[in-house]
């Protein structure tokens, strides 16, 4: 609001239809004010004597177990008042959880079907990659008869599957961008565009797709040329 001058000192008003204007103390960082999925707003803190409420929150750091503490905060508010009500006693880490509920459910369900998808995928892969190298078993006996080794042989297949699995893994990535960003309002500290979760998953694919084209050609070239010939 300021750019870079110094607003310690400067007077604002905290609401729009305020007349007073109130001095700026000091300064704090952001936050997501009603939950962890809210937008980033500027928010001002006024003294409670100033503008009070019906309610008041009262938080309180401490090193040891929070719970430990309730009956010393409840007895020193109560030493104010002994009529004030306190209730909704929550550590930080409840309010946390009870906000993250239920994106976490539905990012469970999200992760779930992930995993599955990933998991058929794999399967697919190494069984069209399997399928397509046990059809091509007289073709290696031809190349092994005419004087090609194991090695050529698991190029040959390995360089196949390589061009399938890039064309699909680029077209998977392309739609992965597209619809990741339908989930953004469910991630937090990630964005829909992680790098991570992309490489990661990009290698379990590419170990799933060398280990579908390394076992049933390794297997084909182990088979005798002759044999290969006679395979239908």
């Amino acid at each position: 609001m300021f750019a870079n001058q110094n607003p310690i000192g400067r007077r604002i008003r905290s609401w729009r239809d305020e007349n007073k204007y109130r001095e700026i103390v000091g300064v704090v960082g952001d936050l997501r004010y009603d939950g962890l999925a809210d937008d980033i707003v500027n928010l001002v803190y006024v003294p409670h004597t100033q503008d009070s409420w019906r309610t008041m929150l009262l938080a309180i750091r401490t090193q040891v177990d929070p719970h430990a503490l309730v009956r010393s905060a409840q007895s020193e508010i109560w030493s104010f008042d002994p009529k004030l009500a306190i209730a909704d006693i929550k550590t930080m880490d409840a309010i946390v959880d009870e906000n993250l509920a239920r994106p976490r459910f539905s990012m469970f369900l999200l992760g779930m079907f992930a995993v599955t998808a990933l998991v058929l995928a794999a399967i697919g892969i190494y069984g069209v990659i399997a399928y397509s190298v046990a059809q091509r078993t007289r073709e290696i006996g031809i190349r092994m008869a005419l004087g090609a080794n194991r090695a050529d042989v698991l190029r040959m297949v390995g360089r196949r599957g390589a061009i399938l699995a890039g064309a699909g893994m680029v077209c998977g990535i392309a739609g992965a961008l597209a619809m990741t960003r339908l989930m953004k309002s469910l991630l937090f500290g990630v964005t829909p565009t992680d790098t991570s979760t992309f490489a990661v998953v990009c290698g379990i694919l590419i170990l799933v797709t060398t280990a579908a084209c390394y076992l049933p050609a390794r297997r084909a070239t182990t088979v005798e040329p002759l044999e290969a010939l006679r395979y239908e």
